[in-house]
């Protein structure tokens, strides 16, 4: 069974910076697609930062946050990360993170994704 557990999110001030991560278990990591998802009060869930383990290696970001988050992984850790800096009140939401076995290629599309954790809540206010 594979489990996805976040951690690292919290209230911050506008400006500042976190670290999410994302421990796998159930499974060894390097073959699968894996990205971070977010989503606000009433809002869709979007993707906001993914990569696929197909050939290519799809690497994409959210327009939103192009220059400011950075998605990375430690397969020895089975754990990716997603460090975001210079935060705005635009960003407060609940983070997901995202797993595939298959070498998704649609990265922002949540109905690609098998498996999910239970969400980190980043809060950042003015």
């Amino acid at each position: 069974q594979v489990q996805l557990v976040e951690s690292g999110g919290g209230s911050v001030q506008a400006g500042d910076s976190l670290r999410l991560s994302c421990v796998a278990s159930g499974y060894t990591g390097r073959s699968y697609s894996m990205g971070w998802f977010r989503q606000a009060p009433g809002k869709e869930r979007e993707g906001v930062a993914a990569y696929s383990s197909n050939v290519n290696g799809i690497i994409r970001y959210a327009e939103s946050v192009k220059g400011r988050f950075t998605i990375s992984k430690d397969n020895a850790k089975n754990t990716l990360y997603l460090q975001m800096n210079s935060l705005r009140p635009e960003d407060t939401a609940m983070y997901y993170c995202a797993a595939d076995p298959r070498p998704v290629t649609l990265v922002f599309y949540p109905s690609q994704y098998t498996y999910w954790g239970q969400g980190t809540q980043v809060t950042v206010s003015s």
